[in-house]
């Protein structure tokens, strides 16, 4: 029976999957990192508008998570910083929820990604949390056999270098990779596909903050309090304008003060990559990376600034790839094993 490998890379603001794979490609899927606690109550069910969402148990609570868990009574996104956050129970109630959508009993390999800053003293922790049975709706679960943890932007280099097909360069190669996330901006060199931990780090700069700073601006300008910050995420991303009381809003006077957080996130990239003049390569991912990308390319004008398509999921696709090929490997080793006629340990 061939081996079932899944990803899921949880972020502040999304938590994406992979729903399905296939040698000739896998299917992403993502919804909000929003974890409330479980009420019961969906009053657009009586107008037959049910919650695409799962009430899933973690930690002793029910909550609900899925594409529409926003919707939900008191939704709140995950707003911890620290390097405990990944074993938080709305952490694990995302996992299941990512879980439950995949719609498999078992996954033999399961590829899950850290911040920079927390994975060396998260990642075997993370890993023997997840690994092992996991209940779900109705009486059904979900197996984990067995969990591999990575930094997140090792996921993007990953998905770089096997898309591109550059492997073979890049490991004689030194790369920066960027992951621009929701609430982490994250950075790693590598030499080849090794990391380099002493110039690699996260700052506590992302899509999260711009959108305070503009939300608070705009509250300054209008007298008001103003935090729907989903719509000020979408008219960012679509560049339109957000309709504030009703009305068209120019959000064009408030980018100088949104743009510092890019640019506080590079100024503390610069402290361990400088100019970047041992750098052969850099990449630059997550779902952030449009608006980021400008204090990128400005900080490294020297450098051609590799994007990746669909950096929303570059992680969790390089994570994919990544637990397939071990998946591949250990495959071969048992079959030279059993041609040598020895048992594989």
């Amino acid at each position: 029976m061939e081996a079932i490998v899944r990803s899921i890379d949880v972020g502040y603001r999304n938590t994406k999957y992979v729903f399905s794979a296939a040698e000739d490609g896998f299917e992403c899927r993502v919804f909000p990192s929003v974890a409330p606690t479980a009420t019961g109550r969906d009053l657009s069910e009586a107008l037959g508008r049910k919650r695409n969402t799962v009430i899933v148990e973690a930690d002793g609570l029910k909550y609900e998570v899925g594409p529409d868990a926003a919707l939900a009574e008191k939704a709140a996104a995950i707003q911890r910083l620290d390097n405990d956050y990944c074993t938080s129970a709305e952490y694990l109630a995302l996992v299941r929820g990512a879980l439950h959508f995949m719609k498999v009993e078992q996954v033999d390999l399961l590829v899950v990604g850290l911040p920079v800053s927390a994975f060396e003293l998260k990642k075997h922790e993370l890993a023997k949390r997840l690994r092992g049975n996991h209940p779900l709706r109705e009486g059904k679960s979900v197996s984990v056999r067995e969990v591999k943890v990575l930094a997140q932007p090792h996921g993007a280099l990953i998905n770089y270098a096997l898309s591109e097909s550059r492997l073979d360069a890049m490991k004689r190669q030194r790369n920066l990779i960027i992951d621009s996330g929701g609430r982490t901006f994250d950075f790693l060199v590598t030499q080849g596909l090794k990391i380099v931990e002493k110039r690699s780090d996260d700052a506590k700069r992302g899509m999260q903050d711009v959108i305070h700073v503009l939300a608070g601006e705009i509250g300054k300008a209008l007298h008001t309090e103003y935090t729907d910050y989903e719509r000020l995420d979408v008219a960012l991303r679509s560049r339109s304008k957000p309709l504030v009381f009703g009305k068209p809003y120019d959000l064009e006077p408030h980018m100088p003060a949104a743009r510092k957080i890019t640019d506080e996130a590079v100024t503390y990239l610069r402290r361990y990559v400088q100019d970047g003049s041992d750098i052969d390569n850099i990449i630059l991912s997550g779902g952030s990376a449009f608006f980021f990308r400008e204090a990128v390319r400005g900080a490294f004008p020297r450098h051609q600034i590799h994007e990746l398509d669909d950096a929303l999921y570059a992680n969790v696709r390089g994570f994919q790839l990544f637990g397939m090929e071990k998946v591949v490997q250990a495959e071969r080793r048992s079959a030279k094993h059993e041609q040598a006629g020895v048992s594989p340990t």
